[in-house]
């Protein structure tokens, strides 16, 4: 069994950074993919930066430059890095995750485990 709790949300003023963290209580093992999404009230869930079980990043054109996922050696924890932040970065940010030798993609349907989202407030 595979629970995801996101930590670390918060408001902060344009140009700020923050760090999420999601933690992972069942077996990183069995996990293949973990990524980060988010979702603006009234906008569909976006897909921003997915790390592999082989550490291979991959980033949205919105967030490439800014973010930064990682994770720790265990799988337990990862991570997503948030530099100049941006008004338009407000959203309720979701970490996932997949499990089994498939392909990870951006896209909420290839994901198995969700968390319950930690907010972000940026103010301008």
């Amino acid at each position: 069994h595979v629970q995801l709790v996101e930590s670390g949300g918060d408001s902060v003023q344009s140009g700020g950074s923050l760090t999420l963290t999601c933690v992972n209580s069942g077996d990183p093992v069995r996990l293949n993919c973990m990524a980060w999404f988010r979702q603006a009230p009234g906008k569909e869930r976006e897909g921003l930066a997915r790390i592999t079980r082989d550490g291979l990043e991959l980033y949205a054109n919105s967030v490439k430059g800014r973010f930064t996922i990682s994770r720790d050696k265990d799988k337990k924890f990862h991570y997503l890095q948030m530099s100049d932040l941006k008004p338009e970065d407000s959203a309720m940010y979701f970490c996932a995750a997949l499990s089994g030798p498939r392909a990870c993609y951006l896209e909420t349907k290839y994901f198995d485990y969700w968390g319950q989202g930690t907010q972000v407030t940026v103010s301008s």
